[in-house]
């Protein structure tokens, strides 16, 4: 046999090694890939995979290109990123500027060694240990002034994995200013956000999801609490810091990353409100609209946007109608059907065991109260006249 003959056979013979190989390589591949979706000890996201198996989400592994800004890394802040760090969330942005304090103790989330560090940095830190897979982005400034408000809508607006604007934004602040901080820069860039806070008497909690222009917006309406019996202006004391428990923290955390999840992966029903009473374990639900004559101008632009999206036009069968089941109706009885929608009256409406924390400037006063300013005002326009007399 001539060389040549003897180097086409050894090449035949490579060849064959190698499409052998090559078909190995790709039995491992899709092995490694059915593993990432089974139940098993070494894969560290199984329990969750198993929610696609089960038929609860359709594709759970697309959490993983999800981006998600936190703002406020307390008590509900911190409780929420770590959640979304064992869920595998793609990145998280986190927005705080206190640093973590020896009070900050009975929270689920901070350790005693990480007094004195600031609280992006202490979360970030013990995140990447819990899930290193997660892209972690720390900003320790309040959003609330002139230059970092504008880096906080830049942010948002690119922060994604993709350099695009983030897929949601989670409001876990505690004061009425960051609140409407966030409010703007949601409104001006029409960035879906969850609102979320738990009452200075640490036994009520709600979660909110606004849509700008489809939604109430912050700015709409007072902010909500659920009713505990308690009045809420008798727990604001100079010097007196506001009650804080770990259970209701967590409570609210949970509710709120829950509806995160229902709205990022498509499944379930995600809550526009969603209130807790924990002296009751009460949790009222409701939809809230937003004003047209709401003071943010950015979120009646939106209003506007909105409400020029075209109609789905449902299709309704004309029928006529049938003739009285009974002639005769001695006693009147009529009946109604108890699906129609009722007629929608103007103002905000609550469900029962919520409360408004504040009047609106310009809001109209109760009937009994409007009744009895009139009383008082035609009571002094009789003095007057009979004065005159």
């Amino acid at each position: 046999m001539s060389s040549i003959e003897e180097l086409q056979k050894k090449v035949s013979e490579l060849e064959a090694k190698l499409a052998a190989v090559q078909g190995n390589v790709g039995a491992v591949r899709q092995k490694i890939e059915v593993m990432s979706s089974e139940v098993v000890d070494s894969n560290p996201y199984s329990r969750l995979m198993a929610l696609k198996r089960m038929g609860i989400v359709n594709n759970y592994e697309k959490i993983r290109e999800m981006s998600v800004a936190v703002v406020g890394v307390g008590g509900v802040g911190s409780v929420t990123a770590e959640m979304l760090t064992r869920c595998g969330i793609g990145k998280l942005i986190l927005f705080d500027y206190d640093k973590v304090e020896l009070a900050n103790m009975n929270r689920l989330f901070f350790q005693p060694h990480q007094a004195g560090l600031s609280k992006v940095d202490a979360a970030s830190a013990t995140l990447r240990a819990i899930n290193p897979d997660v892209t972690i982005d720390a900003y320790n400034y309040n959003i609330t002034t002139v230059d970092n408000f504008q880096n906080f809508c830049d942010t948002i607006r690119t922060g994604s994995l993709t350099n695009g604007p983030v897929d949601l934004v989670l409001s876990c602040v505690d004061n009425f200013e960051a609140r409407m901080a966030i409010n703007m820069a949601c409104n001006e860039l029409n960035q879906k956000w969850f609102e979320s806070g738990v009452s200075e008497n640490a036994v009520s909690g709600h979660i909110q999801f606004i849509i700008p222009g489809e939604t109430a917006c912050f700015a709409c309406a007072p902010p909500l609490v659920v009713a505990s019996n308690i009045d809420e202006k008798t727990l604001k004391r100079d010097g007196v810091c506001a009650a804080s428990l770990p259970t209701t923290m967590g409570i609210v955390a949970g509710f709120l990353v829950q509806n995160t999840l229902k709205y990022l992966l498509s499944f379930g029903n995600v809550s526009h409100y969603l209130g807790y009473s924990a002296m009751t374990d009460y949790f009222p639900r409701m939809s809230l609209k937003p004003n047209p004559q709401c003071d943010d101008s950015f979120c009646r632009q939106r209003q506007s946007e909105y409400s020029a999206k075209p109609a789905v036009e449902l299709a309704t069968e004309v029928t006529e109608d049938p003739a009285p089941l009974h002639e005769d109706n001695e006693w009147g009885i009529s009946l109604v059907d108890e699906n129609s929608p009722e007629e929608e009256s103007p103002g905000l409406k609550l469900v029962e065991g919520v409360q408004v924390a504040y009047a609106m400037a310009g809001d109209s006063s109760t009937p009994e109260t409007s009744s009895a300013v009139a009383a008082e005002e035609d009571l002094e326009e009789l003095m007057r006249k009979m004065k005159n007399m």
